[in-house]
């Protein structure tokens, strides 16, 4: 299929910009292919993403119906045709097509294989758990209950570009004005599904491939910096299941309550006593309903590994107190480059992700400002965050018509008590010993560079409690979510130091484990509870609402509609003037004006009203539906009806739609 292509074409052009980046030294105990698999898939994604995009939307600016034919054919046949004469070229001079001779990918073969084993077992859980909370069977498509509400304004924008011509890009659940929230990883989905891939197969492919590509990275950064496998395949498992005080509380009051056991098996909600820990803000579920997250990883973990070596080196010389002060900040050596062509590629590379997942650039720039603080080269890191602010300033100039964010410090994230005492009663609530252990476990790193990769991962967490970006503070748990991840990795290396010890200290690393994981290992039973039969929203992507919808309206119109969630109207990809409140409200949308305005025109029974009002906010068509109420209040069709001509009225009667003439 074309969209298979696509995928292949794109990352057989990111391993070639990959390797002119990337280092030819081997790394001890290191197969540098799990580097440049994930690597070359993100370029790739990045790159042939953009370069579809650019070019679907100047062919959309002169006119062209159908975009995408046009930026497909551009980007794909450039591609084609550029490693066909690269590959030619190598067979002519008798080099390898896909390895340069003196590179290394797999210089341990017996530990590859291991490696290979534990990430195809990965690859396939990855698949299975994907598929399992979002699929299509017989023309339906099946969302679980702890994803659906994320994967509406996401299937919105991605059924935006592959059935319609979204450009210049406008939000399918605020339509008519700018596009303030990422979209990029949901058009590469709508191009792939415009290329030939089910909506679920495009989805769920781009997500098993990002995440089990930073996975990939994650672990060979833990094997980096700590020289130890065991300590990357823990690294893992401590990034699937979190650690949390939640569970030993639950199971203690359920102990005194006499039913542990039947509310254990029974229950399908996420536990949690902090402010929304019941949403699943801290599990694997949010990589499961925000999968543009893992993709600004990968970005995000390239870039970090790339920048290790500035960190080893200025970590390697034994200057303490003042003399280190003096040596790494007010010397020509701390700040002279070390690689303006490795700067400007790291800044590019995050640059360009803005618009894929703008958490992932903050936390990555938030972990890099740390290394900086530790390492030479500083003009270099100086380099990667202005070209990194540059490129994601010109694309916020592109597709946001006012201003980007609206920072504003806002302590204490949602805790409740913010007090420095309540801040950590929190964090110890919603992660055990792992943030505030995480500070014992700066001092007993035996290496300096160890304790600079440390104290930078901690960076997004506090910016999370200092920095509000959007009305809702509540999306910072992303940047609390990086520096998880990132600080999994000194657990894991804590664990497998105390497994090689005595017994005693063995059974000490047991419990420890145990207790960093036995919450998160709740929570995914749960998420295969509750987004099992009986616990999914459902979708006829068949219906004759979503393809009348797709064929009669195109971008410039703006229909009124319910404020509809994840349904067949969401799934034509149209512009709706208002869906469901939460999503644009959260991505810095006025949707207070616009409800108060949807609601008198849904409700008035004076025709100059509603005149007025359709014509001021430019809207061209009205669905009701029948008993249908809005903001509280039951809908009023008579004036509509006598004012306007209805173009479509489904089968069984329940919804009719009104057109603007």
């Amino acid at each position: 299929m074309l969209g298979i292509l696509f995928v292949i074409l794109g990352s057989l052009m990111g391993k070639e910009l990959l390797e002119g980046i990337l280092d030819n030294k081997t790394r001890e105990n290191q197969n540098q292919i799990w580097i440049l698999l994930p690597g070359a898939f993100g370029i790739g994604m990045l790159l042939m993403g953009w370069g579809t995009y650019l070019v679907s939307g100047a062919a959309s600016a002169i006119g062209a119906e159908i975009p995408l034919i046009y930026g497909n054919l551009a980007v794909m046949g450039a591609a084609a045709v550029f490693l066909a004469v690269l590959y030619t070229g190598r067979i002519r001079k008798g080099r390898a097509v896909l390895f340069h001779k003196n590179r290394k990918m797999i210089k341990y073969k017996k530990l590859f294989q291991k490696e290979a084993l534990f990430f195809t077992i990965l690859a396939l859980f990855l698949i299975w758990i994907m598929f399992y909370v979002f699929f299509i069977r017989d023309g339906v498509l099946y969302s679980g209950f702890t994803v659906y509400g994320d994967y509406a304004p996401h299937t919105a924008m991605m059924r935006s570009f592959s059935l319609g011509n979204n450009f210049p890009t406008q939000y399918p659940h605020f339509g008519g004005e700018d596009v303030k929230y990422h979209f990029m990883f949901q058009f590469l989905v709508g191009n792939l599904e415009f290329l030939g891939l089910r909506l679920d197969v495009a989805y769920n492919l781009v997500s098993v491939l990002a995440l089990l590509g930073f996975l990939m990275l994650l672990y060979s950064l833990a094997k980096r910096i700590t020289g130890s496998g065991k300590t990357g395949i823990l690294t893992v498992v401590f990034f699937f299941f979190r650690s949390a005080l939640t569970f030993f509380r639950f199971v203690w009051e359920h102990v005194q309550a006499g039913d542990l056991l039947s509310t254990l098996r029974d229950n399908t909600e996420f536990i949690g006593y902090t402010v929304n820990e019941n949403w699943g803000l801290w599990n694997f579920n949010v990589y499961l309903n925000q999968r543009h997250l893992a993709f600004g990883l990968l970005i995000i973990s390239l870039v970090i590994w790339m920048y290790l070596d500035w960190v080893e080196a200025g970590c390697g010389h034994e200057e303490k107190g003042l003399l280190w002060i003096r040596n790494k900040c007010l010397t020509w050596e701390a700040w002279k480059c070390r690689s303006v062509e490795r700067a400007l590629a790291a800044g590019l590379l995050i640059g360009l992700t803005a618009f894929w997942n703008g958490a992932a650039v903050i936390g990555g720039l938030l972990i890099l400002m740390g290394f900086a603080v530790f390492s030479d080269g500083k003009l270099d890191y100086l380099i990667t965050a202005l070209v990194s602010v540059l490129f994601s300033v010109l694309q916020s100039k592109i597709f946001i018509w006012g201003s980007a964010v609206e920072t504003s410090f806002q302590w204490g994230f949602i805790v409740e008590d913010k007090s420095l005492g309540g801040i950590l009663w929190y964090l110890l609530q919603m992660s055990g010993i792992f943030f505030l252990g995480a500070v014992f476990l700066i001092f007993v790193q035996k290496k300096r560079s160890q304790k600079a990769v440390l104290i930078s991962c901690l960076f997004p967490l506090i910016f999370a409690f200092c920095v509000s970006l959007t009305p809702d503070v509540t999306v910072n748990h992303k940047y609390i979510m990086i520096s998880y991840a990132f600080l999994a990795i000194f657990w894991a290396e804590a664990v497998t130091s105390l497994m090689r010890k005595k017994i005693p200290v063995k059974i000490l690393a047991v419990v420890l484990c145990i207790s960093l994981t036995i919450t998160g290992v709740y929570d995914m039973w749960i998420i295969f509870r509750n987004n099992g039969p009986g616990h999914r929203v459902s979708v006829n992507l068949d219906s004759e609402l979503t393809e009348w919808l797709a064929e009669n309206l195109d971008h410039k119109d703006l229909i009124l509609t319910p404020e509809y969630s994840i349904s067949e109207v969401t799934m034509s990809g149209v512009m709706m003037y208002l869906g469901w409140p939460y999503y644009a409200w959260s991505a810095g949308y006025d949707t207070y004006g616009r409800a108060e305005k949807a609601r008198e025109i849904y409700t008035s029974q004076d025709k100059e009203t509603v005149r007025r009002l359709v014509q001021q906010e430019k809207i061209t068509y009205i669905l009701f539906e029948e008993g249908m109420t809005f903001e509280g209040e039951y809908g009023v069709e008579d004036t509509i009806k006598a004012m306007y001509p209805r173009v479509y009225q489904s089968e069984d009667r329940r919804i009719r739609i009104y057109e603007i003439r």
